[in-house]
């Protein structure tokens, strides 16, 4: 999209300079906004046209049966599936008698702003009627990241050369009609009127419904007030239904007169709140937002994102394209997380319903990864909601037969939601993900008492899951068979390099936890038993090497195995899932999406700088991107390797997945972890930033394209910013006490505001690797 006519590249933007039907559905994700509780799609305000609509709240979603072929023992019996809530975006406008809508009359100009450092998304147009009339509309919309519950739009419309009577009609819709689902298996089911009506309400400028879902139990408030501004002859007027709340404004616009109505919007759901509460709480938050209005809620929200700017800025310098797409990414990422507080951060966030709205591994190994280095307090929330789903995983576990908890594939509210064994519960390694994130969160923030209150129960219960999953065999090496890696091309084997890797730093940081915090370790029942097993599994981990070629194997055997066909691949039958039956994909050497390249990013102490550069070139051939979630990885150890070209293109198409729509289903929502990718690629991979224990490490080397990075990190109580041009780097502590770091493993020492440089060593890139036919990323030209 971004390539296309309508939209222009610039630093703190994304800017839409004329609506274009077709790319309708995908500009309602770029232009959606959310604070993680919240999630407004970027519908018009009118309602229609539309792609998809959408409004959601996190953590909302109604069951439906999982259809099995055949019934087998520990298969999930249900789903869920995110819905659309009350629509409380919704501000129509009739023009002497004639609706506004785009389809009809002449549309003379039509703009759309959404402003990365305002948090809002602003429209502009002039529009002539069929009869003739001709008028100016100006919106601007919110989703407040300061007040949880709020979102609010500001309608204006204005009367260009002669007088017209308008209608403005702002609504709350419930069980809007869905359009019919694409067959795509990555879309969301549309469940088609959800809300069953509890109460509606209008009074004054006051507006609410209250519904609940109909199996889930989930009841939903939506309350709306209004500030209306216009000429003396203005009225108003309120109705409601079981579906739907109106307030009308009636006026008489003489040329250059306008009618302004600003639109506060309140949210609340809750599985155990009385109807009464519900109704007071969206009230309450009405009531709260109403002291500053609307001017004072546009002032939190700069504010707010000032302040993450400030922490968590990416300059480029050499590439426009790049440099917008980064600062999309980390405000989506931020809307995703900022305020979601113990609820999941869902794979397309509050964008879309895509992927049914679950939380999958790529929160904890994409997602909050971002965050932990730019806006930490969201990553405590999110793994607090993994320790309130602890229930859930434990009963799943036992269930399946093992010790400690399971946590699903696929979930909004904790229970396993994959109806596909191989490439869901035998994905086992999202339990060390989760830990993983643990452990991150807690080195580099230095939280105590998170690691004390939900870390350690999380350590224990996973470290718990993985000793019993795995066995030692007679020589004493502990395996961990019949699971599925990070590459859905390769299910239910033995000894998944990642897996096992993740699962033994899991086990040994879960023995370290258990002796540091001994009293929440005893409520647990885990002591130096238990936790000197769990060593003892973890140094006699089986990680699988092949000895004749020299390279770790993606799972035992793997290397074995017969390569894919990939010559006779033609370029159309990608992704291969949906043109090759999944038994031939999984015996053969292919692979879906980065899965031993990833575990040498995740447990990079493990491979030496030989074998990441052999293991790279060995596995590159064979990786077919068919995930959203392997071009980030593939960047960072491709600058890792030195191969900067590869990097650089990598890079951009994790950066443009979703403004060039390269998967071809931005229209379902955006891909959130490949968003998160993008400053992976830039801050971890050109910036060569890795943390071992409780240090900072960074190898910084730029890809042809660019001539200066810059970049800021969160780290233990700290602000550090990094400065990287083609021949040195500079570091400089903005906030905290001294620290050292490591400038390509060389000591600085960092004291405030005193910028520290450092030149940068001369690049040794060994031959570049192949990828297979038709699927090396595109070259990216970018714009300097």
């Amino acid at each position: 999209m971004i390539t296309h006519r309508s939209y222009t590249v610039e630093p703190w933007a994304v800017r839409e300079t004329e609506l274009d039907f077709d790319v309708l559905a995908q500009s309602e994700s770029v232009f959606a906004l959310s604070n993680g509780h919240v999630g407004w799609r970027g519908n018009l305000d009118e309602g229609e046209p539309h792609g998809l609509p959408g409004s959601y709240l996190n953590g909302v979603y109604e069951v439906h049966p999982l259809p099995y072929a055949e019934a087998g023992y520990g298969y999930p019996e249900s789903g869920q599936t995110v819905i659309n809530v009350t629509n409380g975006k919704i501000v129509r406008l009739l023009v002497d008698d004639e609706p506004f809508d785009l389809r009809y009359g002449r549309l003379v100009s039509h703009e759309r702003v959404l402003d990365l450092r305002a948090g809002t998304l602003t429209r502009t147009c002039e529009w002539i009627s069929p009869a003739g009339s001709r008028i100016r509309v100006r919106a601007t919309r919110l989703v407040s990241l300061t007040q949880r519950a709020i979102a609010a739009v500001a309608y204006e419309v204005e009367a260009v050369d002669h007088q017209v009577r308008v209608v403005i009609q702002s609504e709350l819709v419930s069980n809007e009609q869905l359009p019919e689902s694409d067959g795509d298996p990555r879309a969301a089911m549309a469940l088609q009127a959800a809300l069953e009506p509890e109460e509606n309400f209008a009074s004054g400028s006051r507006l609410r419904l209250v519904h609940r879902t109909r199996r889930s139990a989930l009841r939903v408030a939506v309350a709306a007030d209004h500030v209306v501004d216009g000429p003396e002859s203005t009225t108003t007027a309120s109705e409601s239904h079981p579906d739907l709340a109106r307030l009308t404004v009636t006026s008489v616009l003489e040329p250059g007169q306008r009618l302004r109505v600003e639109k506060v919007v309140a949210h609340g759901w809750s599985g155990v709140r009385s109807l009464p509460a519900m109704s007071d709480q969206v009230d309450a938050a009405l009531a709260a937002a109403a002291r500053g209005g609307w001017s004072a809620l546009v002032d939190e929200q700069r504010q707010y994102l000032d302040d993450f700017w400030a922490r968590a800025d990416v300059e480029v310098e050499g590439d426009e394209e790049i440099q917008q797409a980064v600062r999309f990414a980390l405000f989506h990422v931020l809307q995703a997380g900022a305020r979601a507080e113990q609820r999941g951060i869902p794979a397309k966030g509050l964008t879309g319903s895509g992927y049914d709205g679950h939380a999958f591994w790529d929160t904890e190994m994409f997602v909050l990864p971002v965050l932990t280095y730019t806006a930490p307090q969201a990553v405590a929330e999110a793994l607090r909601w993994r320790q309130s789903t602890l229930p859930a995983a434990r009963e799943r576990a036992a269930q399946l037969g093992l010790c400690g908890a399971a946590f699903p594939w696929r979930t909004i509210a904790g229970q396993e939601g994959s109806a596909y064994w191989p490439a869901g519960t035998a994905a086992f390694h999202v339990n060390a993900d989760i830990a993983h994130a643990v452990t991150r969160y807690v080195a580099a923030s230095g939280d105590e008492d998170f690691e004390r209150d939900t870390g350690v129960e999380l350590l224990v219960e996973t470290a718990r899951l993985w000793h019993s999953l795995g066995h030692h065999d007679h020589h004493g090496a502990f395996h961990i068979d019949g699971v599925t890696g990070p590459d859905e091309y390769s299910a239910v084997a033995d000894d998944n390099t990642y897996t096992n890797l993740m699962a033994r730093a899991n086990l040994l940081a879960a023995a370290e936890l258990v002796e540091r915090h001994p009293k929440e370790a005893q409520r647990l029942g885990a002591g130096e038993e238990e936790s000197a097993a769990w060593r003892d599994a973890a140094h006699a981990m089986n990680v699988p090497y092949n000895d004749e070629i020299g390279v770790h194997e993606q799972h035992s055997g793997f290397t074995r195995n017969q390569r894919w066909d990939f010559a006779g691949t033609r370029a159309d039958q990608y992704p291969l899932l949906l043109h090759f039956p999944y038994f031939d994909l999984y015996r053969k050497q292919v692979v879906k999406q980065a899965d031993l390249v990833l575990a040498m990013y995740t447990c990079g102490d493990w491979f030496d700088e030989e074998h990441v550069a052999r293991n790279f070139a060995y596995y590159e051939p064979l990786t077919v991107r068919d995930s959203s979630l392997s071009a980030c990885v593939q960047a960072v150890i491709a600058a890792q390797t030195g191969h900067m070209r590869l990097a650089y293109d990598y890079a951009s198409e994790a950066a443009l997945m979703d403004l060039e729509d390269l998967e071809h289903n931005t229209r379902d929502g955006l891909h959130i972890a490949s968003l998160a990718g993008t400053w992976m690629a830039l801050v971890t991979g050109f910036g060569g930033t890795r943390r071992a224990g409780g240090d900072l490490r960074f190898a910084p080397r730029l890809p042809e394209k660019f001539s200066r990075l810059a970049f800021t990190l969160q780290f233990r109580g700290r602000r550090i910013r990094a400065e990287v041009d083609r021949q040195s780097a500079t570091y400089t502590l903005l906030e905290g006490p001294t620290l050292t770091i490591h400038h390509h493993r060389d000591p600085v020492v960092l004291r405030p505001d005193t910028p520290m440089s450092r030149p940068i060593p001369p690049l040794k890139p060994g031959p570049a690797p192949d990828q297979p036919p038709h699927r090396r990323p595109n070259a990216h030209q970018g714009r300097g």
